[in-house]
């Protein structure tokens, strides 16, 4: 008899022992579903939520700017019974856009010749605002673009390739003292490409890619993780 019951007690703590292990497997299951619905959802929500929070600090940002600079009578509290978001930021366009207008006249390029060479002639102020205009003109003018393409080479070394961009082209001083046809570019960082430094490369070390510079530039951000279109095989299909 007391073997009989030894047996069904190490029997029932084997039944017992598979019950819990079967168990433990279905709650680390489950958990690592929920744990990767999580993740999804932090994947799809986040880039959203960070987007429309930023455009919202943005908004609210340029309206109190806005509205700090306008004369007592036409802020928009005293015109708006309720916070209205966005207002600022018209104001800004629109007032934008009339200037714009007005520089484009001939009055108004006249005042801008004459604020520019009042600016010109200050020695610290004018390098400063030399180095902006330049900036400014290269990103916003319909005329020109930031880059031309976007191109790969071997850089720091042989066998190490880095992604880079086309500036522009070589002309003046820096072409007359180079020793073959070169081109400049322009090497970003991770994941901030507005830092970074300039190169001049053999023109024949760079290899071409088809992917347009918006494309190239969110690889960049991304460290590689957004991957841009293959256009070859979009043809081919």
């Amino acid at each position: 008899m007391p073997e009989n019951n030894f047996e069904i007690r190490k029997r029932a703590m084997n039944i017992r022992r598979i019950r819990l292990e079967r168990e433990k497997a279905v709650f680390m299951e489950l958990g690592a579903k929920l744990r990767a619905y999580l993740f999804t959802g932090i994947l799809v929500t986040a880039p959203v939520a960070i987007t429309f929070y930023m455009a919202y600090k943005f908004i609210f940002w340029v309206d109190r700017l806005v509205n700090e600079v306008l004369p007592p009578q036409y802020k928009f509290d005293n015109i708006f019974p309720v916070t209205v978001p966005g207002v600022g930021l018209i104001v800004l366009v629109v007032a934008l856009t009339l200037v714009g207008m007005f520089a484009a006249g001939f009055l108004g390029r006249f005042f801008l010749r004459l604020g520019e060479w009042l600016v010109y002639k200050m020695p610290l102020v004018s390098t400063v605002y030399s180095l902006l205009k330049q900036v400014f003109e290269t990103f916003f003018s319909s005329k020109t673009q930031a880059f031309k393409k976007v191109v790969m080479l071997e850089y720091p070394r042989k066998g190490i390739w880095i992604l880079g961009f086309v500036s522009a082209e070589l002309q003046g001083e820096v072409k007359e003292n180079l020793p073959s046809e070169m081109v400049s570019v322009f090497i970003p960082t991770t994941p901030n490409p507005t830092s970074g430094f300039l190169i001049f490369v053999p023109k024949k070390d760079v290899v071409e890619l088809s992917m347009s510079v918006e494309e190239g530039l969110k690889y960049v951000v991304t460290g590689g993780l957004v991957e841009p279109k293959d256009k070859k095989k979009n043809k081919k299909n």
